[in-house]
């Protein structure tokens, strides 16, 4: 019975020894590769605003000065926010 006693106490001894060395060493460092999307502005660079004729009519304009000013403003209007959409579908 002793010597069962003393044979298990060095197999206990020795997977301790065994435990104890296992965790001695650390693994070693691994690289990894991880792609991580970055936000990038879409707007390179806005239309600049036209100068409107209808902004330049002083306050005592008559009707129709204001009517003929919006007319012409129009076609630049047009092309302004034509230039702006083209810029924001650019960002979808």
């Amino acid at each position: 019975m002793k010597r069962e006693i003393v044979n298990l106490t060095r197999l206990a001894g020795l997977s301790a020894a065994c435990m104890l060395a296992s965790c001695a060493s650390a693994p070693a460092p691994a690289t990894q590769t991880v792609q991580v999307p970055v936000a990038v502005p879409c707007v390179k660079a806005a239309p600049a605003r036209p100068a409107f004729e209808f902004d330049q009519l002083p306050a005592t304009a008559s009707d129709g000065d204001k009517v003929l000013a919006l007319v012409r403003d129009w076609a630049r209007y047009r092309k302004y926010t034509g230039e702006l959409e083209a810029v924001i579908a650019g960002c979808r």
